[in-house]
């Protein structure tokens, strides 16, 4: 009789040590960074900053992460990415640590919290372009939606718990140990990932240096009008998706829910959207990549249009259970779609400046958050937030190749199925 415990070992055997390792990496520092936002904004409003503050804490710390975002992407091509990862985990862990001593001795300032929120971005902006790479070397290509879409699953799994648990340690302890346990996740992150054997980047021969390869990743970007159309428009996007969920939300929060407690509630509904989605995925994905993607990006809206109409905690919840849904459609999508088209050597590069597009206009969102609600009101200003979103996910429809990039039956192969080539209506998944 087979052995009925190696069946699960057989359904993933595909999963080898190092995406393992960075799956389980990517839980334990989700579990942190889910509450850490949820403990930053109520630290500021405790402070009396209000949501110019928050808004000038979460524009510091994606300003940084934009004009190192570039420099990140060469440098993880450049060197083994996992230590670029640890690297950057440690210096997280630092700033964060630091930030909760502040929060905790009851001394920090405003000005702190900016400097250290924009620490944590320079870690992020080395961390993301090499995390990317680590995935994509760590499964077979022909695996690659079904790991891409478990990874993502497991990411967003820890999301519920840190969300729910941040929201709660706030009203019952305080920002600042939400802040703590935070950076001992960034630790314990950095730790599992010493224990990394990703592959060292091929020996290059002496000529381009740093310059020459970020202008080759620009090549690269810029000869796709997919790509770059998306990022423009997830650029926009996410500007207006951070101010209404991450400046306006806890406001909302704060005056009309409750406080801390509902609104991780709130985030933690959002989570578990994530998560029954990407289990779907993980059997199944659209054939349409980037159509189905943008489908996705629509319901991105609904959150910033429940917080407007000052819609109940239960309304609110499924609003952020919906948009949760659709961000790991377009998440798993979009990195079917670079995985699929975009060259593995190159793929930091262009991955940072996926990135760097798509926050690029983040801090001067965030920043203005405040003075828009204080000129339209909070409703109006998240009724802005929702509006553009939605124009912005229908729009980029137009653009032929996001309708038509189809899913190759041999992903990873770049060329195969490309996204300049007219795909046909009857082509099969």
């Amino acid at each position: 009789m087979p052995n009925r415990t190696d069946a699960p070992a057989r359904r993933f055997a595909w999963a080898g040590r190092s995406y393992l390792i960075q799956t389980g990496a990517t839980v334990v520092s989700g579990l942190g960074n889910a509450g850490a936002p949820i403990a930053t904004a109520f630290a500021v409003l405790a402070m009396g900053g209000g949501a110019t503050g928050i808004g000038s804490v979460i524009a510091a710390r994606l300003l940084a992460t934009v004009l190192f975002l570039l420099l990140g992407g060469a440098v993880a091509d450049r060197l083994p990415r996992h230590r670029v990862m640890v690297a950057a985990n440690v210096g997280n862990a630092l700033s964060q640590g630091v930030l909760a001593a502040l929060v905790l001795s009851g001394s920090a300032r405003l000005w702190e919290v900016v400097l250290l929120s924009a620490a944590g971005g320079v870690g992020q902006a080395f961390f993301t372009p090499a995390a990317e790479g680590v995935i994509m070397e760590s499964v077979d290509q022909r695996q690659a939606p079904r790991a891409f879409a478990l990874f993502r699953t497991a990411m967003n799994s820890s999301q519920i718990g840190g969300a729910a648990l941040g929201g709660a340690m706030v009203a019952a302890v305080g920002p600042g140990w939400v802040l703590a346990l935070d950076a001992c996740c960034f630790a314990a992150a950095g730790a599992l990932r010493l224990l990394l054997r990703a592959p060292a980047p091929a020996a290059r021969p002496a000529g381009p240096g740093l310059l020459a390869e970020l202008r080759d990743g620009w090549r690269e970007f810029a000869s796709r009008r997919w790509l770059w159309t998306v990022v423009v428009q997830y650029g926009v996007v996410n500007t207006c998706l951070i101010a209404a969920e991450s400046v306006l939300g806890p406001i909302v929060a704060d005056q009309r829910l409750g406080g801390a407690r509902p609104w991780g509630l709130a985030n933690a509904a959002m989570g578990v959207g994530l998560v029954l989605s990407g289990l779907l995925l993980v059997r199944r994905q659209p054939r349409r990549i980037l159509l189905a993607g943008n489908v996705g990006m629509l319901l991105f809206a609904l959150p910033a249009a429940a917080l407007a109409a000052g819609a109940p905690l239960p309304v609110l919840a499924w609003a952020m259970f919906a948009s949760g849904t659709g961000g790991t459609l377009f998440g798993v999508s979009w990195m079917i779609a670079l995985q699929q088209e975009i060259p593995a050597a190159k793929f930091s590069r262009v991955a940072a400046y996926d990135w760097c597009g798509s926050v690029a206009l983040a801090p001067v969102g965030t920043a203005l958050a405040g003075p828009l609600a204080g000129g339209l009101g909070l409703s109006g200003a998240l009724w802005a937030c929702a509006g553009l979103m939605t124009l912005l996910s229908l729009l980029v429809l137009a653009v032929p190749e996001v309708r038509r990039l189809t899913r190759s039956p041999a992903i990873g192969t770049v060329g195969e199925v490309t996204a300049t080539q007219a795909v046909p209506e009857t082509a099969t998944a």
